[in-house]
């Protein structure tokens, strides 16, 4: 079974499988041919004829599309979409897919690592321990850093869907108040959180954790107004988008100490520029970009990627984004 005789082509497949997966589900729908990463001049030549096209990162804009004829098949291999102009491909009727839901409790678990990290500054305590500095210690114990205990401080959530929704179980298992601000009316009997605009979330938590599409609206979200809502206590955590905050602003808030900390596994640009500023702001945490990349995660990932083709090929496409 081939897309209408036409080859597939995955652009940048070395994150989603760098060699503990197996292509063979995706190969068996058609001639494959997998890229481990592809250059912005290069998205041209090597999707040249494609029918389907598979991406994680590499951007499909409106020139890529327009310049690919023969394309009739989009599969984002993320929940995000943006990589893709929706605009183009509805012109173009090509069908665009994505892959929801599928790295849910493992961006929770890396929201709760970030934050626990704060808590107990692990890593650091770790590494004194290693220097030999407990060897040398009067007492039993010793610490640099503020313990916090997280039972009955505040976490505030923004964007209430399935990530959002974990990362409030988490906190509530540790005795946490959940506030949640989302698009829509959610039905208050469904969680027992307690929903609130973005100021009074803001103004009123000890931790904001960002879980909310990069959308126009959303971009730029965490700016310097709503940063300086926060209390100088309080804590950010990023496992979304980078563009869903505004990067100097951040920094200057954690730099001036109005800010306690913030935990980041997404920036702006994706290998980060050498002068981000915050790669150098005080109490940030910056991971890269792996709350997504479990083996459990990615297998997960891939079984529906092949799914979102097959169900296109047998004309029941399913996580439409953009339908033909």
């Amino acid at each position: 079974m081939g897309v209408d005789g036409g080859k597939i082509v995955v652009l940048d497949g070395h994150t989603l499988n760098p060699g503990d997966l197996r292509w063979a589900e995706l190969e068996a729908l058609g001639p494959l041919t997998v890229y481990d990463r592809t250059p912005p001049d290069e998205v041209l030549p090597r999707a040249a004829g494609a029918r389907a096209v598979l991406t994680n990162k590499t951007v499909l804009g409106r020139a890529e599309i327009e310049g690919l004829p023969e394309l009739r098949y989009i599969g984002v291999l993320a929940t995000g979409f943006d990589v893709v102009n929706l605009d183009a491909a509805r012109r173009g009727r090509i069908t665009v897919t994505n892959v929801p839901a599928y790295a849910t409790m493992s961006v929770a678990q890396m929201t709760m690592a970030l934050l626990l990290e704060f808590t107990h500054r692990l890593g650091e305590h770790s590494r004194a321990v290693r220097e030999g500095r407990w060897t040398a210690s009067p007492d039993f114990c010793f610490w640099d850093y503020p313990l916090v205990e997280l039972a009955g401080l505040s976490l505030g959530v923004v964007g209430f869907g399935n990530i959002g929704r974990a990362v409030a179980s988490a906190a509530q298992c540790l005795g946490m108040h959940v506030r949640a601000a989302r698009r829509g009316a959610p039905d208050p009997a469904s969680w027992p959180v307690s929903f609130v605009d973005l100021e009074t979330l803001f103004r009123q938590s000890d931790v904001v954790s960002l879980h909310c599409p990069l959308t126009p609206e959303t971009e730029g979200l965490v700016n310097a107004e709503r940063l300086s809502w926060m209390k100088p206590t309080a804590y950010l955590i990023n496992t979304a988008r980078g563009r869903l905050v505004d990067e100097q602003a951040l920094a200057d808030a954690l730099n001036g100490g109005h800010l306690a900390g913030a935990g980041l596994d997404v920036l702006s640009r994706e290998p980060p520029s050498p002068d981000n500023p915050l790669l150098t702001a005080r109490n940030c945490l910056v991971t890269p970009h792996i709350a997504w990349a479990t083996k459990a995660s990615r297998e997960r990932l891939l079984t529906t990627a092949v799914e979102n083709l097959r169900a296109f090929l047998e004309r029941r496409p399913k996580n439409v984004v953009v339908s033909r």
